[in-house]
């Protein structure tokens, strides 16, 4: 009977990880994505980086090529927060949690797969996306941040206590914090552009319009 429940319960979590909002799969980005061919001028430098070291260009990176002020400052803040005191694994679980909080398909998609890379197993990335963890210190942080998320920036003191007991530091709670708010410019541009997840049918077709 347990062994039937433990299967049961890793069934829903499997779910719970492919799981992304069908409906904006099958809509056309509002948004233009750019490639280095059709981006803005002062978005070539950025996008032929993006391009020589991950080979593909993200749709997310295409459509924010069109305003080179925002791509420029999305990929300085993401920059010194990827060199700051917090880890990947910590890293990914909260942007896990912040696109399941926002429906981003296309964050759900990308940070599934950059949390397993990182080691994360499957029922971590289906706790992550929960706002929780079998890590109990980041268990922690994720708790407090889901009340800054939810409550706008108002999470109780006993939670920001629980956090530092677990051993955050104020720099490492600092930095989350910008994380969740770099996480929430992401998927709110994902969201109100509605762009397609990177490999999407959406995408395919896109691709053989420009080589028509």
């Amino acid at each position: 009977m347990q062994r039937a429940a433990s299967t049961l319960t890793e069934r829903k979590q499997r779910e719970k990880v492919n799981a992304v909002p069908r409906k904006r799969q099958a809509m056309s980005s509002r948004f233009q994505i750019h490639d280095d061919l059709t981006a803005p001028e002062g978005s070539l430098p950025i996008l032929k980086g993006a391009l020589a070291t991950g080979g593909q260009l993200p749709n997310f990176l295409g459509v924010l090529a069109g305003s080179p002020a925002a791509l420029r400052a999305y990929a300085r803040f993401r920059s010194e927060l990827r060199h700051g005191k917090l880890g990947l694994a910590t890293l990914e679980r909260i942007a896990l949690a912040v696109a399941d909080h926002y429906h981003s398909a296309p964050g759900i998609a990308l940070h599934t797969r950059a949390a397993r890379a990182a080691g994360l197993g499957i029922n971590e990335v289906a706790l992550a996306r929960e706002w929780d963890a079998t890590d109990e210190r980041d268990a922690a942080l994720l708790r407090y941040l889901k009340h800054v998320v939810q409550q706008g920036g108002r999470a109780p003191m006993h939670l920001h206590e629980e956090a530092r007991e677990a051993g955050w530091s104020d720099e490492q709670i600092l930095e989350a914090i910008s994380y969740v708010a770099l996480e929430s410019f992401t998927a709110l541009i994902n969201v109100a552009g509605d762009v397609p997840v990177d490999g999407s049918v959406e995408e395919s077709r896109t691709e053989r319009l420009r080589a028509a």
